[in-house]
């Protein structure tokens, strides 16, 4: 009640209680932005050395490079080589409050952020980047079989899983159960699912053979689920036909126009088929966060905000939404990508949107995404590019998608360590993150 109280007397201009105090601390414009992905950072970046004051809220400590999740999923790198402390990246600039809270609404009358613990965030600005999460289709139950890749928790939980397939597959007895530890299904072959498969498969054929005594883990199955016609859609027709082969090479078993029916524990059924599989791992969708529930403002069937052409939301001139929260078209009239380009570019839009405004210019030229390629890794040696003008497969496609990769990690210590991890692999077919952790108390009870 008292940091209520306290918040609405900052931002109370109206009662003369003592205007100068308010006066002076309306001087710097007050600019939230909620989600510390790369638009979030994207906007923190535009927005230096304008005259702001600048709140970063995340329910997270570390700014996550999600595009390498799926490499801590798989084994390949730690975590801390794909994710950063914000307060650490921040430390530098003086005009910036970090706030590791959950948001849960938005007063829109009173011009605040809501926050689990029941405090309010004031601002004059509001940047929701909230992101998205994992979307099942209308089978939610499906989650607790089938986890998605969103989050390090996620990554590291699904990394336990697949290693412990293999440890109890080894002491299995009974071949029909050892077959079930041994069988990996990933649905959806977007690019998450494509990396997913094919580095999954590599793990089993080319790092894990070794390290066993009583099973061969070559005999690994790893089955791709797709509803749709090809995998990576969206994707060159040439490039999405080489993906395939490349992966079935690799030993992937690709189910295309087989959308998935029934997930249970231990099992998969799509089309005709049903699988005893023991790790089950969804890449087929995503859901935007609630920020469209917290504004009520209209939304589309996954959630996304449906925003003005400047990015800002219907009605509410002082809030923006970027990213994965948002649906909002290209150019050519499709959809503009839930991807961290697009992302980066919609959060320097909105920088830039907020200066012209805090300079007095009354409008802004609507936001135009610049696709600048897309990337799809397939297996430890070959990738897919698909830049428009050009389009690589194959291994130079593969040295291109790890050179971009590194490139855009935040740190030159984050770099260093990827790149060693990778040649290492490339030449020794080993992987150092082979770690099997879990929370104390399931690891007591076992």
């Amino acid at each position: 009640m008292n940091a209520h109280k306290k918040l609405h007397q900052r931002s109370d201009v109206t009662t003369g209680r003592d205007q100068s105090m308010d006066a002076k601390m309306k001087k710097r414009h007050r600019v939230v932005i909620v989600g510390a992905g790369f638009g979030g950072l994207s906007v923190v970046k535009g927005l230096k050395g304008a005259l702001v004051d600048v709140t970063v809220i995340d329910q997270r400590n570390h700014h996550l490079f999600q595009p390498l999740l799926y490499q801590v999923a798989t084994a390949s790198l730690a975590p801390s080589e794909i994710a950063w402390p914000i307060r650490s990246m921040l430390r530098n600039r003086r005009d910036i409050t970090t706030v590791l809270a959950t948001v849960i609404g938005v007063d829109m009358a009173g011009q605040a952020v809501l926050l689990a613990d029941g405090d309010r965030v004031p601002y004059d600005t509001l940047v929701l980047a909230t992101g998205a999460r994992h979307g099942y289709f209308g089978h939610d139950e499906w989650e607790a079989f089938a986890p998605g890749l969103k989050t390090i928790e996620d990554a590291t939980a699904i990394r336990g899983h697949i290693l412990a397939a293999f440890e109890e597959a080894e002491r299995e007895q009974d071949p029909a159960r050892q077959q079930a530890l041994l069988t990996f299904a990933i649905v959806g072959a977007g690019p998450t699912g494509v990396e997913l498969a094919g580095t999954i498969a590599d793990l089993a054929h080319d790092t894990l053979p070794c390290d066993f005594r009583a099973i061969d883990t070559r005999r690994t199955r790893v089955l791709l689920v797709e509803a749709g016609p090809t995998v990576l859609n969206g994707y060159p027709a040439k490039l999405s036909t080489y993906a395939e082969h490349a992966l079935g090479k690799l030993g992937v078993e690709i189910s295309l126009g087989a959308p998935v029916t029934q997930i249970e524990e231990g099992a998969i059924t799509f089309g005709e088929h049903r699988v005893e599989a023991r790790t089950i791992i969804w890449a087929a969708g995503v859901r935007a966060s609630s920020a469209a529930e917290w504004l009520g403002v209209a939304a589309d069937r996954n959630g996304r905000m449906i925003v003005e052409p400047d990015l800002s939301v219907p009605g509410h001139r002082a809030v923006f939404a970027l990213g994965d929260t948002v649906a909002i078209s290209a150019p050519d009239g499709s959809a503009v990508p839930g991807i961290a380009p697009a992302a980066k570019q919609e959060g320097a839009y909105v920088a830039k949107a907020i200066r012209r405004r805090l300079a007095g210019y009354a409008g802004q030229t609507p936001f135009r995404y610049r696709h600048q390629g897309s990337l799809a890794q397939i297996g430890k040696r070959k990738a897919i590019a698909d830049f428009g003008w050009i389009k690589l497969r194959g291994a130079p496609a593969w040295w291109l998608w790890g050179l971009a990769h590194i490139y855009f990690l935040v740190s030159v210590r984050a770099r260093l360590g990827v790149v060693l991890n990778w040649l290492w692999i490339y030449t020794r077919n080993q992987r150092a993150a082979r770690l099997i952790t879990r929370p104390a108390r399931e690891a007591a009870l076992d």
